[in-house]
C-alpha cells in the first residue's frame, strides 16, 4: 500500500505520520505538497494535524482551497481512503467531505494529553481490526476540537452508524466527565456515508509505538492496510 501525507504550511504532524508509514508499517510513504495536483498514485491519503496556513480565518478554512484538496475530494469521491487527523479532520469538514464544525474547547484552553476513545463502528476500512466497544488510549492536542452539528445532522450520523469513536473513560463508559472538549455526543471521530473517509481529533500516529505510551493508534493504520490488501490481492 502506498501512503501519501499531505503537507501544508503549518503542518506539524506530517513527519510523525511519515515515520509511522515508513518505519513502523514498512510501507511506501511519501509527502504530498499542498500546492500540487498530484496524489502520486497513493492508496491512502492522510491529512495530518498542525495549523495549516496558521489557522488564519478559521481552522482548515484556507486549506480547503489548496490545489491538493481538489484532488483529495475527487479521490474520496472515487472511493479512495482518506484519513484526517485533528487539523486534518477540520479540513475535511471545510472541504465538505464530512459534516459539522469544530468550536473552541469548552474550557477555552488548548488541551494536550492522552484520552480514551470507544470504538463504535468497526465496519469501515480504518477499524476492521477493532471490535465494537474496544477502548483506545490515544493523545489529543487541540484548541478547537469541540465537535458541533445541528440536531438533524447528529441524527443522521447516529442512524447511519457514522460515529466511529466517542470519548470515554478507561473502562469504556461514555460520560460527560470523559469528554475533554465538550463535543456533542462525545464525538471523537466520524466517517462519511461510504466509510472511506474518516476524520478524528485524537492522534493515532502519536500512539503507534510503545515508547510513546501507547500502540493503540496503530490499529487504525493497520486496519487500512488489511482492507487494501484484502481487496487488491
Amino acid at each position: 500500500m502506498k501512503i501519501g501525507v499531505v503537507t501544508f504550511p503549518g503542518s506539524n504532524c506530517d513527519y510523525d505520520t511519515l515515520w509511522v508509514g515508513r518505519e513502523v508499517l514498512k510501507q511506501d510513504t511519501t509527502f504530498l505538497w499542498h500546492n500540487n495536483h498530484d496524489l502520486k498514485d497513493c492508496d491512502l491519503v492522510v491529512i495530518p494535524g498542525g495549523f495549516s496556513y496558521g489557522d488564519y480565518l478559521r481552522t482548515g478554512g484556507i486549506a480547503r482551497f489548496s490545489p491538493i484538496m481538489k484532488e483529495v475530494v475527487q479521490f474520496a469521491g472515487q472511493g479512495g481512503m482518506v484519513l484526517g487527523i485533528c487539523n486534518g479532520f477540520q479540513i475535511l469538514m471545510e472541504a465538505g467531505l464530512l459534516p459539522g464544525a469544530m468550536l473552541q474547547n469548552k474550557s477555552i484552553r488548548f488541551i494536550s494529553r492522552f484520552v480514551y476513545v470507544k470504538t463504535i463502528n468497526n465496519q469501515i476500512p480504518f477499524t476492521g481490526l477493532l471490535e465494537p466497544g474496544d477502548v483506545l488510549k490515544i493523545p489529543i492536542a487541540h484548541y478547537e476540537g469541540n465537535y458541533f452539528a445541528p440536531p438533524e445532522i447528529l441524527s443522521e450520523l447516529e442512524k447511519g452508524n457514522r460515529i466511529v469513536f466517542r470519548y470515554c473513560d478507561q473502562k469504556g463508559n461514555v460520560t460527560p466527565e470523559s469528554n475533554p472538549n465538550g463535543s456533542l455526543l462525545n464525538i471523537a471521530g466520524i466517517c462519511n456515508e461510504q466509510g472511506n473517509v474518516l476524520g478524528m481529533m485524537p492522534h493515532p500516529e502519536r500512539a503507534s509505538e510503545e515508547i510513546l505510551g501507547s500502540r493503540d493508534g496503530l490499529n487504525i493504520f493497520r486496519s487500512a492496510m488489511q482492507y487494501f490488501q484484502r481487496y487488491n490481492s
